[in-house]
């Protein structure tokens, strides 16, 4: 009944308006009115089979202006109009689909307006007015889009917590018409750092090669390496070529030369494969990867940055789940790097950001529950001098009710993960499972950066080895970069402590932010893209969701909500 009577009175205003002779200008803004103060509660806007999306701020946005058009007067759609439309064909660009923000229907009715000049004939205000909520809703949702992303993240990874930016896009939008300008005014929305950039950068050049037929194949056969010839060389330059990884004057060699062994080192490089110009197995695979496929990792990614905060931190540190990596970065640039391990596929490092503010040298290690009876219990029943060895004591309680028991007084046989009343804490030492300095930055997760005894795991390609965690290859570095505004601690008072078997906490004299990410493709600093495997199966339900179309329900758009 609410909707057939806002109808109503929508019918009966037009009707007014036409009645009483109103200028265009005018009867845009009453026609405007109408078609806002009749969408109800929850709000519901169409235009065709067209709905209006951003449902909330919208009408927020014409009622601050009056109900004024906002791309139309006198003499009909502006220059902003075109912009607009231009600025949706656009949206390819940074992976999105221009079809999520009305183009054909704009595009329709642009054409519409233009033929009607062309011939003399008088403008139809609904036209306009259907015209005008068209383009303002393609701002508002595409600009939702290149702010916060396309999709809420957590919908679709509940392990992928998300820092997302936020702003009034309605004064945006305002200062867009006024000012600025449609094309300055959606820039300003995307994601600042150079990396963005450099991927957009490459998402067209990767779209260039798509659209050329994309890269041939290179067959699998002995390995090849310097000094080889034939055409399977051939067909290596041209592949190489293809990804800018050679010189396109250099292809179509049937000798694999220096400038061929220097292409071949820079694509393992960008592939996280072993650098050494040789192309086995493993390189083959990831050369027939097809361009299509590297397109769809940089449309996630890229996804993925607008998922981040607007400031990463002048200083802080990230680390790349998917790449086993961390970096500490000031002012764009990585100036410590250091292999990482993270989690298990099944015991994943979520994806979030946090502060750190604190560490601990010669930790001591609260056995998690999960842990302790999933892994930790099985080798204690295998081996009754596993806590000597491992110094592992068992407790009862926290703080000073805490109660030691003697291991060998109990009857491990006879406890299991329901029945496990006990707490494990391992005493730092050699062996300690966090090793020498752990590094904390506070989150739900109880996730931490630390050391680890089992220094021979950095060596392996794929380092998805621990329990969600993130082990660091050079934790004393790291250290000494984080104390370094504080004189009291040296490299030889550092290397002291964490040699202790006292566990001693140390407030950072200044926090740095920590973002832990998961990028299969990303840009280094000089502009070169990389792509690793996915390693969480997290990109196949990404690709999924960003192919979805629109809800066809009001108020509810893909991921920010205008």
């Amino acid at each position: 009944m609410k909707r057939h009577g806002a109808a109503m009175i929508l019918v009966l205003t037009l009707a007014a308006v036409a009645a009483f002779g109103l200028s265009l200008d005018e009867q845009l803004d009453e026609q405007l009115r109408a078609r806002i103060e009749a969408a109800g509660t929850p709000p519901r806007i169409e235009v065709g089979s067209e709905l209006i999306h951003a449902c909330r701020v919208l009408p927020m946005f014409y009622e601050r202006r009056g109900f004024r058009p906002a791309w139309s007067g006198d003499n009909g759609p502006g220059p902003r109009a075109e912009a607009m439309a231009a600025a949706i064909r656009g949206a390819t660009d940074d992976g999105l689909n221009p079809a999520d923000y009305h183009l054909d229907r704009i595009e329709q009715v642009l054409g519409e307006v233009r033929a009607n000049r062309e011939a003399g004939k008088p403008l139809h205000s609904g036209r306009l007015v259907d015209l005008d909520l068209l383009l303002t809703d393609s701002f508002l949702v595409y600009g939702a889009h290149l702010l916060s992303g396309r999709l809420d993240p957590e919908t679709v990874d509940p392990q992928w917590n998300a820092s997302r930016r936020e702003g009034d896009l309605g004064a945006v939008l305002e200062q867009a018409l006024v000012g600025t300008g449609v094309a300055a005014a959606l820039e300003s929305l995307r994601p600042v750092h150079p990396g963005y950039g450099f991927m957009r950068q490459a998402l067209a050049r990767y779209r260039g090669v798509a659209a050329a037929g994309g890269w041939s194949a290179v067959p699998g056969g002995e390995k090849l390496e310097s000094g080889a010839v034939g055409q399977r060389v051939r067909l290596l330059t041209a592949r190489l070529a293809a990804s800018g990884d050679l010189d396109a004057a250099a292809a179509e060699r049937d000798l694999f030369d220096d400038d061929l062994d220097a292409a071949v080192r820079r694509f393992q490089r960008r592939h996280g494969l072993a650098a050494d110009g040789v192309v086995g197995p493993k390189t083959i695979e990831a050369l027939n990867i097809p361009v299509e496929h590297r397109i769809e990792q940089l449309v996630n990614n890229m996804e993925r940055w607008r998922w981040l905060p607007l400031d990463l931190g002048r200083r802080h540190i990230l680390v790349n789940i998917a790449n086993f990596e961390l970096d500490v970065v000031e002012d764009n640039r990585s100036v410590l790097n250091m292999r990482a391990i993270v989690g298990r596929p099944f015991r994943r490092t979520p994806v979030f950001s946090a502060t750190m503010t604190y560490l601990v040298f010669s930790p001591s290690w609260n056995v998690p529950h999960k842990l302790a009876v999933e892994d930790k219990l099985p080798e204690i029943r295998k081996d009754p001098a596993y806590f000597g060895k491992m110094g592992i004591r068992v407790l009862q309680g926290w703080g000073a009710d805490a109660r030691e028991i003697d291991p060998a007084a109990v009857d491990w046989s006879s406890v299991n993960r329901k029945n496990f009343p006990y707490r494990l804490r391992q005493e730092p030492g050699p062996l300690n499972a966090l090793g020498r300095v752990k590094f904390m930055f506070p989150n739900k997760f109880d996730v931490y950066i630390h050391d680890t005894p089992s220094r021979e795991l950095f060596s392996q390609p794929q380092r998805d080895f621990s329990s969600g965690c993130i082990r660091t290859e050079k934790p004393l570095e790291l250290a000494l970069y984080l104390l370094a505004e504080d004189s009291a601690w040296d490299q030889g008072r550092i290397a002291a402590a964490a040699a202790s078997t006292s566990e001693q906490t140390v407030t950072l004299p200044r926090p740095i932010p920590v973002h832990l990410l998961y990028w299969t493709a990303w840009a280094e600093e000089n502009g070169e893209i990389h792509f690793r495997r996915d390693i969480y199966d997290r990109d196949g339900a990404l690709n999924e969701a960003l192919a979805e179309p629109p809800p066809s329900s009001a108020c509810a758009t893909p991921g920010a909500v205008p």
